[in-house]
């Protein structure tokens, strides 16, 4: 066990222990000591849930009176070592805020001291669960938006909720410079209950009804009774078709799916709303039952993507996620709605909001694009069909060899496969696109999730050239913009490969011409005599 922790100030009040009340930024703070009856609250959560399964296990064998004491027995003990546990974590557990550096001290036999420079500070999200906001609390990720893992990120929780606004903007406000731009502070949009109309168009619904179903077989198989809930099944369809059942269950799958989504929806994003701050900070506030803040400052934003997955796209609709440096990156946030700015929302407002917040007067995300050659439709044409004949070719090998019901599903897929293939080829092809708007390069892709990648020209730190050997006979190329922020890559597929190399040769002047040579070609003048003319090529 340390002892190396104590620091002066350790013998604060306890005004200033629990967190409340004015001390001086360098004094050392504790976490508030309601965390101690949080963590029991919890841990009696989780021992009344695992109560009955067990319960109904023992009173098999001990009967059902010496089952429940030993039940209540095990929860007490339960919620007595989980609220001691935490009372220990409290008691050994202080922060500071000082003119340059945050620290926090943590650990009884393993001491742990960390700290984080206030300069490299980008991040400072609040997050609170239903029992948090309940008890006033918050838990505060402070962090530097390096991918380090935890070591780039510090957490206190949880905290006053006045404590943890405190904190945000004591550490967010520093030295801001003014943003050019004329966009007005204040909010910038807000929540418009229609917009969930949108959530069950996601792939979020069929995922979300494939995991009700594997409950709903878990939770039986638990209480020994899989079995019978299968057989009651059967008993139900006893007369109907094999292929009647199947599209039953799988409407059963998809309702369950489409309520499960709606329920995620407002989950995630009730009372949700972005607003810009003074001093150009950016801030998003959503969630019913857990509450979440994130900020993200303007200085840091390089650029916007306006996605738009297959379902909502054809309902003319769009979110905005941020392309930004700064943003925590620790394990528990890699969900992707963590950089979102906009959920689904119709087109319109996801270009109008985009220009907002890159304070322009319009979206360069709605910029004309230049189309890319035939070639490339050909080669996602023959991808598609590809795909197809060996999904085929697989169902029906495992038909021979395993059931006669897979032979049906590949010729099902034999039928649809192909047209449903040509489709989405000639749809990813279509929204191939590249162009120049501004500051800004825009490069759009996709067809079952579309993306347009509207990136900060001087966010560009380098670019990568790939070509195969089938791109290279057909003159296309693939070029990646390379940034620090938001996905790290954004790339420019099947482009024209003197066309995609003009163009990040203008997009980012100077940053590839050292590796390019301008190789003379011929055209024909006005009179229809041979010209000299120049385009690049890669070396």
């Amino acid at each position: 066990m340390s002892t190396a922790d104590t620091a002066p100030g350790d013998a604060s009040t306890e005004q200033e222990a629990t967190g409340g009340g004015p001390a001086a930024p360098a004094d050392w703070r504790r976490l508030d000591r309601r965390t101690v009856l949080l963590a029991a609250l919890v841990t009696g959560g989780v021992a009344a849930g695992a109560a009955v399964p067990t319960t109904l296990g023992l009173s098999g064998r001990l009967g059902f009176g010496p089952a429940v004491a030993w039940v209540l027995t095990g929860a007490a003990l339960l919620i007595a070592f989980g609220a001691g546990a935490d009372y220990v974590r409290w008691r050994r557990t202080r922060y500071r805020v000082g003119a340059d550096r945050v620290e926090l001290h943590t650990g009884l036999l393993l001491v742990k001291k960390r700290s984080l420079a206030r300069e490299r500070i980008r991040s400072v999200d609040l997050t609170a669960h239903l029992l948090q906001r309940v008890l006033g609390l918050v838990t505060v990720r402070i962090g530097t938006g390096e991918h380090t893992g935890g070591e780039s990120t510090l957490e206190l929780d949880p905290v006053l909720r006045a404590e943890g606004e405190r904190l945000r903007r004591a550490l967010l406000e520093r030295g801001h410079t003014a943003t050019s731009g004329s966009h007005r502070e204040g909010e910038l949009v807000a929540l418009d209950p229609r917009w969930i109309r949108y959530a069950p168009l996601s792939f979020v619904a069929p995922a979300l009804g494939g995991a009700a179903a594997g409950a709903v077989l878990q939770v039986s198989d638990w209480f020994g009774a899989q079995g019978q809930v299968i057989d009651w099944v059967g008993d139900r369809y006893r007369d109907t078709s094999l292929l009647s059942v199947l599209v039953l269950l799988a409407v059963a799958v998809v309702l369950a799916g489409v309520v499960g989504a709606l329920g995620l929806w407002v989950e995630m994003w009730w009372n949700y709303r972005l607003e810009r701050e003074p001093g150009g900070t950016l801030r998003i506030r959503r969630g019913l039952l857990t509450s979440r803040s994130v900020s993200i400052e303007e200085r840091r934003l390089r650029g916007v993507d306006l996605v738009e997955p297959l379902g909502i796209r054809l309902l003319g609709a769009a979110r905005i996620d941020a392309i930004t440096t700064g943003l925590a990156k620790d394990d528990e946030e890699q969900h992707g709605d963590h950089n979102t700015l906009l959920p689904a929302a119709p087109r319109l407002v996801a270009d109008t909001l985009a220009a907002a917040v890159l304070r322009e007067t319009t979206s360069p995300t709605g910029a004309l694009l230049t189309a890319h050659p035939t070639a490339a439709r050909g080669r996602r044409l023959r991808r598609a069909l590809w795909a197809v004949l060996v999904l085929v070719l697989v169902l029906a090998l495992l038909g021979v060899l395993l059931t006669p019901v897979l032979l049906w599903v590949a010729l099902g897929c034999a039928a649809v496969g192909p047209p449903a293939g040509v489709l989405l080829a000639r749809d990813a092809y279509r929204g191939l696109g590249h162009a120049l708007s501004g500051e800004y390069l825009v490069t759009r892709s996709g067809a079952l999730r579309r993306s347009t990648a509207a990136l900060e020209r001087a966010g560009v730190i380098g670019w990568t050239v790939r070509q195969s050997y089938f791109q290279r006979r057909a003159g296309l190329l693939d070029i990646t913009a390379t940034t620090a922020a938001g996905a790290g890559a954004y790339t420019v597929y099947d482009v024209d490969a003197a066309e995609g190399l003009d163009f990040a040769s203008e997009a980012v002047q100077g940053l590839l011409e050292p590796f390019l040579e301008r190789v003379a070609t011929s055209g024909r003048g006005p009179a229809g005599e041979r010209v000299p003319a120049e385009e690049p090529a890669g070396e």
